[in-house]
């Protein structure tokens, strides 16, 4: 893994998520500043680097516009419900790449998911996945389109299933690594992969998997 000595500023949309949570810790640890919008601020501890914006809607771009100037890079974590129909993750980038282009931010790094577009095929993991988050994985079919038609510099990450244990420290990345039904990743090594890409990146315009 890679670490840049360089301070960046980092927007993180999903902050509050799971993963969101992980890649906050793991920026401001690497001396980044990190800019935090979120449903409402006050979630977060104070911190020193940590600067949290008020976003309740995902559709609200102006509020997002103003947030993200002197941005390096814009990192979303965003998810949807466990159940049902969501589009947290349509909704929350089209509005990040509209606010982006209105601040002169050029680089999107996107969580998407392993099995969608061209990954939703027949293998067992795909089969599973979709009958278990069919309306996830729909968001973030309709999401990724909106990245890769954007005119920015993009990296959209497809991890297999996540989970929550303590950090491995390691990972396996690559455009082509055979995802299996019991393929996973943590959630501390996802954050540490999408950091490592923000500060030297080695997938601008490809599609990484990353297992442990």
């Amino acid at each position: 893994m890679r670490h840049s000595v360089s301070q960046m500023t980092v927007a993180v949309l999903g902050a509050t998520g799971a993963t969101g949570r992980h890649v906050v810790s793991t920026a401001l640890q690497r001396g980044h500043h990190v800019v935090a919008p979120v449903r409402r601020t006050g979630t977060f501890a104070p911190r020193e680097g940590l600067t949290e914006v008020s976003w309740p809607e995902v559709t609200d771009v102006s509020t997002l516009t103003r947030a993200l100037p002197g941005t390096s890079v814009v990192i979303s974590t965003l998810g949807g419900a466990d159940k049902g129909p969501t589009t947290v993750c349509t909704e929350g980038i089209r509005s990040a790449v509209t606010a982006m282009k209105a601040a002169g931010v050029a680089r999107l790094i996107a969580v998407s998911a392993h099995g969608v577009l061209e990954t939703h095929d027949k293998s067992l993991y795909s089969l599973a996945v979709w009958a278990n988050v069919a309306e996830r994985m729909h968001d973030k079919e309709t999401m990724e389109p909106l990245i890769t038609a954007a005119g920015l510099t993009w990296t959209i990450v497809r991890p297999p299933k996540l989970s929550d244990h303590a950090a491995i420290g390691k990972y396996r990345a690559g455009t082509d690594l055979p995802i299996r039904l019991w393929s996973s990743i943590g959630r501390a090594d996802l954050a540490a992969f999408l950091l490592d890409e923000a500060e030297t990146p080695q997938y601008s315009h490809a599609y990484p998997r990353i297992v442990r």
